[in-house]
């Protein structure tokens, strides 16, 4: 039942923050796309596998996302939100990439001592994309709060 949850709502969260980016009239930028496209492609080789691990994955990715489309329809509404609201999203999503990592590494070490089931394929590809999320985030963080930080004090 939980695959199939996370595949169904995979394809759901494709569309939907994506709805909200352009009804706001806002650009999609590379992470976004990056991000669902591998998550979709993810989440369809993991189907088969009963991945070890899953549960905790779609629970962190639909907390993150519960905040998130919760910040996108309140600003779709109208209400002047926080900067800090969306800072704090993205920190909670680098959050999640790490604690995707450190998933990966404890069914990895699980899975060596017959304690947990799962393919040493399907971990590699799951760190691998859970990495790339970070850098990712972790230059989007940079570049949307810190980077235009600098540039206003400098301003000043």
């Amino acid at each position: 039942m939980v695959r199939g949850l996370m595949s169904t709502l995979s394809l759901v969260c494709l569309p939907g923050d994506t709805i909200f980016i352009i009804l706001r009239k806002q650009k999609l930028i590379f992470l976004h796309w990056y991000h669902h496209i591998t998550v979709l492609l993810y989440s369809w080789y993991s189907y088969k596998d009963m991945v070890a691990g899953g549960g905790w994955f779609m629970t962190m990715n639909y907390s993150v996302h519960a905040v998130m489309y919760s910040y996108y329809a309140l600003r779709a509404a109208g209400f002047r939100v926080s900067r800090k609201f969306a800072m704090f999203i993205t920190l909670s999503q680098i959050t999640q990439m790490l604690m995707g990592c450190v998933i990966n590494y404890l069914v990895f070490y699980w899975m060596q001592h017959d304690q947990c089931y799962s393919h040493f394929q399907n971990i590699f590809w799951s760190s691998l994309m859970y990495l790339s999320y970070l850098v990712l985030f972790c230059h989007f963080f940079f570049e949307a709060y810190i980077g235009k930080m600098r540039k206003i004090t400098k301003a000043e």
